[in-house]
């Protein structure tokens, strides 16, 4: 049968991302539109993002929180781009955004000393054979795989070298281990269910030590420049951003954040979204024709679930129409690159009761495309 009850939110992206519960874009504090991001009220917001982000984050002493272009891409670019080549570097990657970093490494920066360690999608790389006196880069969460490192347990306190971490999916959904990460990059469409173009580049001593010690030969975009005459541009950690931001995706930032804090901070907001994982995972363990992309739960994720069902491609594509048109479901179709399968977004801006609604949906659909 049909069912009757739909989710009351269907927005279901990986990103952009649902916006939060209750959101009103006539509730942000628009006072800066129309103003310069140079002004004293600009540069006061723009502060405010960065403060704001490392407080309700948890930040340790000496973590800096800067607004970049480019969002979560453009922040990893320049991190690469004014980080790497002093040692050599282990390159992580069991997803599509991971596997982009490859390329940049490998290919565009062509480091000769680049030791590439890759998995198939739903598998992860053996996290015991990274070397860490090289530098290395990873994905806390893949986004297009539904795979996740499981902790912070393999990364060593005494590293010689650098941790760089594209986290766009996990910041404010998983429990990240700061002092164990020396960047770490995150775009406000994501678990906040902000805006996009935007990104955040977090940088803790360690990397900051090297940003001041150590020179790129390659030549360095404007929009990747994090230093000036040896030292750190400490104006980017402060507000004062490398190019024109739009203020206002800074003000429905703003929104998302005080969302957070509202709600129980970071703890509550990881408590929803594994909340949220549940009930799928519950729902997958009483339908035999649909399965996690994920083959350890370990390293399942609780932000873009990742699921394969027993169908042919183009079926599957038949069933996310489906469900799209159906108005119960939108974007739920797997990352391009992806196996064939769906994705559903769990993070904390999602309820658990507009998932809750969909299951019998995607049973429905599945039943409708399978005849």
């Amino acid at each position: 049968m049909q069912p009757t009850a739909k989710p009351k939110n269907p927005n279901f992206s990986s990103g952009p991302c649902s916006k939060r519960p209750g959101y009103d874009v006539d509730a942000l504090q628009l006072d800066t539109l129309g103003r310069s991001h140079r002004s004293a009220l600009g540069k006061k917001t723009l502060g405010l993002v960065c403060s704001e982000t490392a407080r309700i984050l948890g930040l340790p002493e000496g973590y800096r929180v800067g607004v970049v272009p480019g969002s979560d891409t453009g922040a990893v670019e320049m991190a690469l781009w004014s980080l790497l080549g002093q040692r050599g570097v282990d390159v992580l990657a069991w997803e599509s955004f991971g596997s982009g970093w490859v390329t940049d490494v490998v290919k565009q920066l062509k480091l000769a000393n680049a030791n590439v360690l890759k998995a198939d999608y739903g598998d992860i790389v053996d996290l015991a054979s990274v070397n860490f006196n090289n530098d290395v880069v990873f994905t806390w969460n893949g986004t297009t795989s539904g795979v996740k490192v499981p902790n912070g347990d393999w990364i060593p306190d005494d590293r010689a070298g650098l941790t760089i971490c594209d986290a766009t999916s996990a910041v404010f959904a998983m429990d990240l281990p700061w002092d164990k990460l020396d960047v770490v990059t995150f775009s406000w469409q994501k678990v906040l269910g902000g805006e996009g173009a935007h990104g955040m580049l977090i940088l803790g001593p360690r990397a900051v030590a090297r940003l001041e010690s150590y020179n790129p030969p390659w030549p360095m975009p404007k929009v990747f420049r994090l230093t000036a005459g040896g030292k750190l541009s400490e104006g980017i950690f402060r507000g004062e951003t490398i190019n024109t931001p739009s203020m206002l995706c800074v003000a429905d930032y703003l929104d998302a954040l005080q969302w957070i804090e509202a709600i129980g901070g970071v703890k509550a907001a990881i408590a929803r979204s594994e909340a949220n994982l549940a009930v799928i995972a519950d729902f997958v363990a009483a339908n035999d024709w649909i399965s996690f992309l994920a083959k350890d739960a370990a390293t399942r994720s609780n932000t873009s679930v990742c699921l394969s069902v027993q169908l042919d491609a183009e079926r599957v594509k038949k069933l996310v129409k489906l469900l799209d048109s159906e108005e119960v479901a939108f974007d739920i179709g797997s990352y391009k690159d992806a196996p064939a399968g769906i994705r559903i977004w769990c993070g904390a801006t999602v309820e658990a009761s507009d998932l809750q609604a969909l299951m019998p949906w995607l049973a429905w659909g599945y039943a409708q495309v399978a005849a």
